[in-house]
């Protein structure tokens, strides 16, 4: 069996005398989409905060293939590979939307994260850029500035970004929260596509049903801060613990009210 990409072994978090995150043990493979679910307060920001390194952990370890990442700063994950939309990736709000993707694309080439040396000197790099705002429909907006761009748009960039930094590990945040029906589905298919590359694990932080449905292998659900179930979508919904979870509220009901 393979080695999982990410681990966390009894991960906690204490503010306070207040548990938000109780002792959670997960593994997450390469090739599987994870949606964490449970309603208000049960703990999955939080838990995203753990292991891409936003907030210290109290008890517990954080790998990464393997190597322990609990004590590395939000940097030092991202070298590694932890890649979390709209968490890790600020626009650059005075810069067009093709200057801010090639500030990536010029990182990840081994040429810095520099603003002054994103010139013409690097034109080579203007071409894979632009291959991004092709799949976010975006290139009549390569000169605009981000700034001017409406939300929804700006959610999309940030997206753009993250597949660009190309990390081991994908964290998305409730991805097309404020966006339009018609803006929602370019980001649905990018995480889709990410999905059929096989060597990448992609964690999504999800509300609404029908998304899950459509990109979920697996569902994990918190409540009060603690590991609910874990397991087949299906097979979690109808499960016991997520009914007793729920207050012997239908799950979907639940999650759509929440």
């Amino acid at each position: 069996m393979p080695h999982p990409i990410l681990e966390t072994t009894d991960l906690t978090v204490r503010f306070g005398g207040h548990v938000a995150v109780d002792h959670i043990t997960c593994n997450f493979n390469a090739g599987e989409l994870t949606a964490i679910v449970g309603p208000n307060g049960a703990g999955k920001t939080t838990y995203f905060n753990l292991i891409s390194g936003q907030i210290p952990v109290s008890e517990g370890h954080v790998k990464l293939n393997g190597t322990d990442i609990t004590r590395m700063s939000v940097a030092q994950r991202t070298h590694r590979g932890i890649g979390r939309a709209f968490q890790l990736t600020n626009l650059f709000p005075n810069l067009s939307v093709l200057e801010n993707i090639r500030l990536v694309v010029q990182s990840k080439a081994g040429r810095g994260f520099n603003i002054l040396s994103m010139a013409d000197s690097h034109v080579e790099l203007t071409g894979p850029a632009y291959e991004l705002l092709e799949r976010i429909n975006m290139t009549d907006q390569a000169d605009q500035v981000v700034s001017e761009l409406s939300h929804g748009d700006q959610r999309k960039l940030e997206v753009a970004l993250l597949i660009a930094l190309d990390p081991l590990v994908y964290m998305f945040d409730e991805p097309t929260a404020g966006m339009s029906v018609d803006e929602a589905p370019v980001v649905l298919d990018l995480i889709a596509d990410l999905k059929t590359r096989k060597d990448r694990a992609i964690l999504l932080v999800e509300h609404k049903m029908d998304v899950i449905r459509t990109l979920a292998d697996r569902i994990i659900v918190l409540h009060n801060g603690a590991l609910a179930a874990d397991g087949d979508p299906a097979e979690v919904m109808a499960s016991d613990v997520v009914q007793e979870a729920y207050m012997g509220r239908d799950l979907e009901e639940a999650l759509a009210n929440v």
